[in-house]
């Protein structure tokens, strides 16, 4: 699909942006902002500074989803950067209950057969987003990895609320781990991971498929993820306002995926809730210092670790929700996802070694 011209014109005054000398980036962005012993990156608060100028808000009361999604799609051409090559992209479709469900494979140049893979599920508050709009992390992590990522297009709230998404979720790493052969990848290696949402399908994936017996991940990729519907932490109300994802914005997604009617201490809602942690697959949890669900996400890996789990917690303290799509702007995003890449890579090496 062609791009605009106004949206290419935007994306690349956005470059031009980023290109500046750093004194006259800080003089555009305004003073440092410091909050609770963090300092946010220049990269970020620049990116804020611009969002603000435009008034763009994704989610907020009497926003219809239609124009949610619509403007999610014009924000990511201007922010997601031009396509990571060489990465091969295959469109896959998925059996589940419901028809098929939509998928992408992502293959770096010369990968050989029988390498990891990763089930990728998208953030976006269950609401938002689909492989389009994490096309550029997923080719980011495929390549920075060296693995196959299978990216889902799981179905979205309102229209399939709780758990229409996590059934998916758990349908895709089924099909995966079936079909790993012919997806040219090792089934004893497949991770599943994701952002935010995308993350906490990820959490409930790795539980549920570990609890029934039978394949399960080797490995967990979650990034800031949403792990506890239920509790409002104290990063909630430092950064709910002003940083990308808010505390409106948070309610506005949980409100379409899980109505009234769903409890929000259901562990597949709010997998920190779960009683049993034990045995799960190693994980790799990043969270950013300015996000409101960083301390969610910090309390999930601290729980993992009590169980026994073996994990590696990463706090990007000068970023916000969402870095992992930021790709085309500036560096200190990139380099975040970089290090998330190679989280996976060792994650997955290990596993190929035992």
């Amino acid at each position: 699909m062609a791009v605009p011209l106004q949206i290419r014109v935007q994306a690349a005054a956005a470059q031009l942006l980023y290109s500046l000398p750093r004194p006259l980036r800080r003089l555009l962005a305004g003073s440092p902002i410091r909050l609770d012993g963090q300092e946010l990156a220049l990269d970020a608060q620049l990116l804020l500074r611009l969002q603000r100028l435009s008034g763009a808000s994704l989610t907020r009361d009497g926003v219809p989803v239609e124009r949610a999604r619509a403007e999610l799609e014009m924000s990511r051409q201007l922010v997601s950067g031009k396509p990571i090559e060489p990465v091969r992209t295959r469109d896959i479709a998925i059996p589940a209950d419901h028809g098929e469900l939509p998928a992408t494979l992502y293959t770096p140049e010369n990968l050989a057969p029988g390498s990891g893979l990763l089930v990728f599920y998208h953030g976006g508050g269950w609401v938002l987003g689909n492989g389009a709009s994490h096309d550029n992390t997923t080719r980011f992590l495929a390549k920075h990895a060296g693995v196959r990522v299978l990216s889902v297009d799981y179905r979205l709230a309102p229209e399939h609320p709780f758990p229409a998404a996590q059934e998916d979720a758990i349908t895709a790493f089924d099909y995966a781990h079936a079909k790993a052969t012919e997806l040219g990848a090792d089934p004893s290696r497949i991770a599943v991971g994701g952002d935010s949402a995308g993350g906490n399908l990820a959490a409930v994936t790795a539980q549920v498929t570990t609890r029934r017996g039978g394949p399960a991940p080797a490995f967990q990729l979650l990034i800031y993820p949403a792990v506890d519907a239920s509790v409002r932490r104290r990063s909630r109300e430092l950064f709910g306002d002003g940083f990308f994802l808010t505390d409106e914005g948070m309610t506005w997604f949980l409100d379409r995926y899980a109505p009234n009617a769903v409890d929000w201490t259901d562990a597949r809602l709010s997998p920190l809730l779960s009683v049993d942690l034990t045995g799960l697959p190693p994980a790799y949890i990043a969270t950013a210092g300015f996000d409101p669900l960083r301390d969610e996400g910090e309390a999930y890996a601290a729980r993992l670790a009590d169980a026994g789990v073996p994990v590696a917690l990463s706090r990007q303290e000068d970023l916000i929700h969402g870095y992992v799509i930021f790709l085309g702007i500036g560096t200190r995003f990139r380099e975040a996802t970089a290090e998330a890449a190679g989280a996976l890579r060792m994650g997955l090496g290990i596993a190929n070694a035992k």
